[in-house]
């Protein structure tokens, strides 16, 4: 098979290589000129044996809309655009209207797998016709990790992204709980080898997983991560998650508690718990730390 690929950069790059090892033909554009295969999306679309496929892994939002916009009018009926980056599942919808309207398919894809998917292969979950998906299925199978799982028809257009949206705000929540049981560990003064503590829980535990296996070498590389900056930044499928559970009047505590902590790590000084510390003051009498005090700890 041979497919486009638009966007090489950490992960399409990775992508481009692993379908090649796979048996796939890729011909890849970006826009800087160490990596790409050609100079345009035209001369992209103009390689390709019909039906083409063009996958797209830029960043979500306008670019992804720009890029799909200028290969519609490159692409002819039958032809398909995956959409592989971390679009929001609203955008799919329009992309589908909008394409379905001149004959050419569209599938969403949810893909993850990181740095890492070049080795391991990705997850992908993908969303549209049954149709689009089989002239597509040999670039999934070449993508996927070995074995029957990693791949999944997820449903109608949109599904694809809107599962990887939940599986990332999982992963916030994931990754929060191991980081407050990091800090809980470091700040007790009672275990001595935190980073032996979470290695341990590797192995026969019901909370061994990958992101523990990640956790556990950032310790080692960094003990009691004195090097990390205490700053998370949100790729925004945490809040489309919060913003989803609340269409659907869906709890998602921990999920959204995990969200507004990524918040509070961009404070050096949090307004909110002055106030509370201004009112435990009114109240009770309780002491109020002034700025001076906080400064010289």
């Amino acid at each position: 098979m041979h497919i486009g690929l638009v966007g090489l950069g950490k992960m399409g790059g990775n992508m481009r290589e692993r379908l090649r090892l796979g048996g796939v033909t890729v011909t890849g554009y970006d826009r800087s000129p160490d990596v790409t295969d050609v100079g345009s999306l035209a001369e992209l679309v103009a390689a390709l044996p019909s039906p083409k496929v063009v996958w797209v892994m830029v960043p979500a939002g306008e670019p992804t809309r720009a890029t799909v916009k200028e290969l519609s009018a490159l692409l002819s009926e039958g032809d398909v655009i995956v959409d592989g980056g971390n679009s929001r599942w609203t955008d799919d919808e329009m992309h589908h209207a909008e394409l379905s309207k001149i004959g050419i398919g569209f599938i969403d894809c949810g893909v993850s797998g990181g740095v890492w998917g070049l080795k391991n292969g990705y997850a992908l979950m993908a969303g549209g016709d049954s149709s689009d998906i089989a002239k597509v299925q040999p670039v999934f199978d070449a993508l996927k990790p070995e074995g029957e799982r990693g791949f999944v028809h997820a449903g109608r257009i949109g599904a694809g992204h809107f599962s990887k949206m939940v599986h990332n705000g999982i992963e916030y929540a994931m990754m929060q709980a191991y980081a407050e049981g990091f800090e809980l560990l470091e700040k007790a003064e009672l275990v001595d080898n935190v980073t032996e503590v979470f290695d341990s829980w590797r192995e026969g535990t019901v909370v061994r997983s990958w992101l523990l296996d990640l956790l556990v070498e950032a310790l080692r590389a960094d003990e009691g991560l004195s090097k990390v900056a205490g700053w998370a930044d949100d790729s925004g499928e945490g809040r489309w998650t919060v913003e989803a559970a609340i269409d659907h009047a869906v709890p998602l505590h921990a999920i959204a508690a995990s969200l507004f902590a990524r918040f509070s790590s961009r404070q050096d000084e949090s307004p909110a718990m002055k106030a509370v510390a201004a009112m435990r003051n009114q109240f009770g009498g309780h002491a109020v730390r002034a700025m001076k005090e906080k400064e010289q700890e």
